[in-house]
């Protein structure tokens, strides 16, 4: 196991912490960017949807991991930008110009929907965002002249500094430097007092609120940079899908981003990456599966929500702390063998937070 010595204060500052991060950040980046060489064309649109939905479940995983916020609307974030870079880019807008309109128009609404939610917490704001979502879909339905309706919008080609990335090798460098760089800003959020306000108010309001911090601002402020990602996203997925309708922005779309956080690990950016990468890749492996399961039940038509919803109360139970944490055990215990322990990551007690009601 590695143990850090520090003697500056410099070294807490770093975003690695080690010549080994350096190392393996470095050779996965390499590999990263080697992608359209070694892999085929299915695989290469498989890794553009793990990078666009790493970026919204990086944006979920600020608001629910770190700051304690319950959304089960984000799909609603999801289309209002797609929608706004479908519209902008209609109307002739550049896409340097379209991709932050959507993310500064999505942060907009995240602050609309996070200004009235300040009273609220746990199931109820959770209710609240569910609502909202239903909202904002109702909205795209029924606003045929701006939205096209259930007919849908065309979406075309990104077309960046007079350049048309109308290969899937050029989206998938734009999805990846996007992608890595949403990964940076936040670790680097999370580590200024900005992002230790987020986590206080995650553990405890009330304390931190004794301590100084700005309820209302901090969440309002989760809520928008959180929307402002996932509108990212969605501009994203409408130029990788080419075609975009109310039926693609869900209910079910929320879960599943929800679904993301929790199967990544509630509390880590890596988390989220992981997540998607399972969520993406999990309906493959099922689909693979059919041909050895009896024809009942690979004609079924639940059995893609069936196995999401078993894996996922697996994971409830079982690992709560999610792939990122099963793979920190698993680290772990290569680093410490032969000397590990059988209790040693034996789940502590938890005990039920309680508050006084007001």
């Amino acid at each position: 196991m590695r143990f850090i010595f520090k003697t500056r204060y410099d070294q807490d500052l770093r975003l690695f912490k080690h010549g080994g991060q350096v190392f393996w950040y470095s050779l996965l980046g390499v590999v990263l960017l080697a992608a359209p060489w070694w892999a085929s064309e299915y695989v290469l649109s498989q890794l553009h949807f793990i990078g666009i939905y790493s970026i919204v479940g990086l944006g979920l995983m600020l608001l629910v991991g770190f700051t304690g916020q319950i959304s089960l609307g984000h799909a609603a974030f999801l289309a209002v930008g797609a929608y706004t870079e479908t519209l902008l880019q209609a109307a002739g807008w550049p896409f340097w110009l379209t991709l932050p309109s959507a993310a500064l128009l999505s942060a907009a609404v995240g602050i609309v929907v996070g200004l009235p939610a300040l009273r609220l917490k746990g199931i109820y704001l959770a209710i609240a965002t569910l609502a909202f979502g239903a909202i904002v879909e109702e909205i795209m339905a029924r606003w045929e002249s701006l939205t096209g309706g259930n007919s849908g919008k065309h979406v075309k080609h990104v077309e960046l500094f007079g350049m048309k990335l109308d290969g899937d090798a050029d989206l998938y460098y734009l999805i990846l430097a996007l992608t890595a760089i949403s990964c940076v800003a936040l670790a680097n959020l999370l580590r200024s007092p900005t992002g230790r306000a987020f986590v206080a108010i995650r553990d405890s309001e009330i304390s931190a609120s004794c301590m100084g911090v700005n309820l209302a601002k901090y969440k309002t402020m989760s809520f928008a940079i959180s929307a402002a990602l996932t509108g990212i996203g969605g501009a994203l997925y409408a130029h990788k899908v080419t075609f975009i309708s109310p039926e693609q922005f869900t209910l079910l779309v929320s879960i599943e981003l929800v679904t993301i956080v929790i199967l990544g690990g509630v509390g880590s950016l890596h988390g989220a990456v992981f997540g998607a990468a399972f969520v993406i890749v999990l309906p493959q492996l099922i689909a693979l599966a059919k041909d050895y399961l009896p024809s009942g039940v690979a004609g079924a038509s639940g059995l893609q929500a069936t196995v999401f919803g078993l894996v996922l109360i697996g994971f409830i139970i079982f690992e709560p702390m999610g792939l990122y944490g099963r793979w920190l055990k698993i680290r772990t215990w290569f680093e410490l063998f032969p000397f590990y322990r059988k209790g040693m990551f034996r789940r502590q007690k938890t005990y039920m937070k309680s508050e006084r009601l007001r």
